[in-house]
């Protein structure tokens, strides 16, 4: 008998097997039924998806075998992951120097006839064989060679869906364990952090309030910078807890008219400035996330009349249907965004340089843009000819499950 040598390439291809975490697994229909045909394709009572470890060949499916692993020095398919190009066959075991003494072969499961086709992954790692096993001498056809090479090629499939699924809800797993830290985080920004700046701007109330008439100019200034430091703190709080909130809320697809959500968006919008909106081609009912479209619309418009420099505060959206997504222009008349600035507004806690953008947080348009992203969607900013600025937001056509 001869010891099947190491592949050169054995330590990444161990590395390769672990990453699927198929090894002790328990019996899978899926590969049960790849064995049954492969055995029924070669007409031989025994089939086996054999997989390679570093101290035996372990068995992800035998069809016609009790036996579940047998020691890799002994192991025929640690042969063929020698050639993990070709299929390797061995007519009559008894005859071949590698394995007429291999126990395997002179005792149960008496293996004489042996066919494997490669199991490699798609970096060309092979992790072991879809074999077909007989008792006495055999040889398999052209054909049969071919439809043996097809299932391993399924088998691999397999393996590789099933890894993936694997990856999925590993993702999800973690993607829950941080929604969990970052509604702790929100609790504490939202109770931790603003219970001191409340208690701040308090003290300074009151100090105001006794002590107000005995103040020179220099003192007032002061104390109008601290109130206005305190009020960029809590918006800058607020805004951090809507874009958290906003890019992890759950997706619910609805139908709703779009005209009557801007308008319900634009009346509950806390603001002394009054706000009219020109409306062309809106008044549909049309299929998205009424939550996410309404939180992107509630930024914008909050922006438009906050950084407006006019004394009324117009507004003009309009939407286009496609046949497969929903185009969306939004224009105001304020004082509009420098052509410098389009690539990094998006960008969280981004902000330009001029009087009124000192009162920006640099997270609304951050939160639009990933509200939309979440609904597969998109917002661009144009240069628009008149005045003000100019987005174009566009979102697929979906359907109420």
């Amino acid at each position: 008998m001869i010891k099947p040598t190491i592949p050169s390439n054995e330590l990444e291809r161990i590395n390769a097997l672990n990453d699927y975490e198929i090894l002790d697994t328990l019996p899978e229909k899926e590969y049960d039924e790849l064995t049954m045909i492969a055995s029924q394709i070669c007409n031989t009572p025994i089939a086996l998806i054999s997989l390679i470890d570093p101290e035996r060949q372990w068995f992800k499916s035998h069809h016609g075998l009790d036996a579940t692993e047998t020691p890799r020095d002994v192991a025929f398919c640690a042969h063929a992951i020698n050639e993990p190009e070709d299929l390797m066959i061995v007519p009559d075991a008894s005859k071949d120097e590698r394995f007429h003494d291999n126990p395997l072969s002179t005792g149960a499961p008496d293996v004489i006839f042996y066919a494997g086709a490669p199991l490699n992954t798609p970096d060309g790692h092979c992790l072991g064989t879809l074999c077909v096993i007989d008792t006495k001498p055999g040889n398999i056809t052209q054909q049969q060679q071919a439809s043996l090479k097809a299932l391993a090629s399924q088998v691999m499939t397999q393996l590789e869906l099933r890894k993936k699924n694997q990856d999925l809800q590993k993702r999800i797993k973690e993607t829950a364990r941080l929604n969990r830290e970052l509604d702790a985080f929100s609790y504490r920004l939202s109770h931790d952090l603003k219970a001191p700046l409340r208690g701040i701007n308090s003290i300074l109330k009151w100090h105001v309030e006794d002590y107000g008439e005995d103040f020179n100019s220099e003192t007032v200034q002061n104390f109008n910078l601290i109130s206005s430091r305190i009020s960029y703190m809590d918006n800058l709080i607020d805004g951090m807890l809507t874009y958290a909130k906003a890019t992890n809320a759950k997706i619910v697809y609805e139908d709703f008219n779009l005209q009557t959500l801007i308008t319900q968006v634009r009346d509950n919008v806390d603001s002394s400035k009054y706000c009219n909106i020109q409306f062309e081609n809106t008044d549909h009912v049309i299929t998205q996330c009424v939550t996410g479209v309404s939180q992107s619309f509630q930024n914008l418009v909050t922006n438009s009349i906050k950084f407006g420099d006019k004394e009324k505060c117009d507004i003009k959206i309009s939407l286009i249907k496609t046949d497969s997504n929903y185009q969306m222009t939004y224009s105001d008349n304020g004082p509009g965004i420098p052509t410098e600035y389009h690539d990094k507004i998006f960008r969280l806690f981004e902000t330009f340089t001029d009087k009124k953008s000192k009162e920006s947080t640099g997270i609304g348009l951050a939160t639009v843009q990933s509200v939309l992203e979440r609904l597969e969607g998109s917002i661009q900013i144009f240069p628009n000819e008149n005045e003000g600025v100019k987005f174009l937001i566009t979102l697929p056509i979906q359907q109420v499950k």
